[in-house]
This record gives structure tokens, sequence and C-alpha cells, in this order.
């Protein structure tokens, strides 16, 4: 059986610092309660340590932990949808083309993103309810009118909008060309489509 290294590799931050600060292995590992050999596995990334392990000994070392998964940060995922590849919802008037990948990730930040079309006369929304989150949205063509709880905007080319979405909105449109927007949602509401 071959050995892989570890997925996450702390080992030569640790092994710097600890040379930069002139202590010796078995210094580290008397004082993290770990064996000299553990210690100098995981500086050679040979092994990959328990959490517990990895933050006793970046404290003997004084290492800051953000510094340790600082490398961490730097990676991040990056989802695109090819204009071929969008799925399309229409309902009457409107069409919504998906701009973003919806994901379900507790505590982290997530959008939902359309390419959204209302032919003239047509509208989006609902007057009797809101729902959690916020909108924003910018108009790219055409002339659409906010309607946002007792209360009424025009918008034109160019122009954006933001709000809270727990407020009953419907978004119109009032002009006779097609309305075209991008509009972002977060949290995502739409049911995921392929």
């Amino acid at each position: 059986m071959i050995k892989s290294e570890p997925k996450h590799q702390f080992g030569g931050k640790l092994r710097a610092v600890r040379e930069r600060r002139g202590v010796t292995l078995k210094q580290v590992a008397g004082r993290a309660g770990v064996s000299e050999s553990l210690v100098s596995q995981i500086e050679r990334n040979k092994v990959s340590p328990s959490i517990d392990t990895l933050l006793s000994i970046a404290d003997v070392l004084g290492v800051d932990y953000e510094y340790l998964f600082s490398d961490y940060r730097k990676k991040g995922k990056v989802e695109i949808i090819r204009t071929a590849e969008r799925s399309v919802t229409r309902d009457g008037l409107v069409t919504m083309s998906r701009l973003s990948v919806r994901e379900e990730i507790p505590g982290e930040h997530t959008v939902e993103a359309f390419m959204l079309e209302v032919a003239p006369k047509g509208q989006t929304g609902d007057l009797e309810y809101g729902h959690a989150g916020r909108e924003f949205g910018i108009i790219l063509d055409g002339e659409a009118e906010l309607l946002y709880g007792d209360d009424t905007y025009a918008l034109a080319k160019g122009d954006t909008v933001s709000f809270a979405s727990r407020i009953p909105h419907i978004l119109k449109n009032r002009g006779k060309a097609t309305l075209k927007a991008v509009w972002i949602v977060s949290p995502p509401r739409q049911a995921s489509h392929k």
C-alpha cells in the first residue's frame, strides 16, 4: 500500500518557525505532550495531525492560527455556467435564466443570480407576502416599476435597486419593449435547476 501525503500541509510553516526561534524537536514535543517522532513527521508532512495536536504545537511555537491556515484562504471554488448551459424557467411573460450555481452550504453566504426578461405587461413577484433575505437588481434594458409594500418606484436602463425581501414586492415591465435585468437574491429561493 502506497502512503499518500496529507492533503493539508502545515509542516513547512511549523518547521520554519521552530528553526527561526531556535527550538529543538524535543523541546516542542515535550511542551506539546507528543513524541519527538510525531513532530518530525508533521514537519515533513508525513502525517496529518489531529486538530488538537496541531493547535498544541502551534501554541508551543507561538504561531498565530491565521498564519497557519492562511494558504487555505487563498483557495476557493469558482463556478461557471456557460451561456448554452443556463437553466431557463418561463412563467407566462417572465423568463429567468440562472446565472449562478445554488449551493447549500450552512453558514456560507449564498446568492442566486438570474438574467430576468419580462415581456411588455408582464410582472414577477407577489404583493401578498415577502421572504427572508435581500435582493439587488440592475436594469439592463427597458423600463420597470417596482411595487414595494405601499410604495412604487420607476426604474430605467442603468438603474440599480436593492431592498429587504421581507416586504411584499413586484417588478413590472411598464414599457413597450422587453425588460431585461440581472437579479440577485440572497439567500436563494428558487429550486435548483440542472
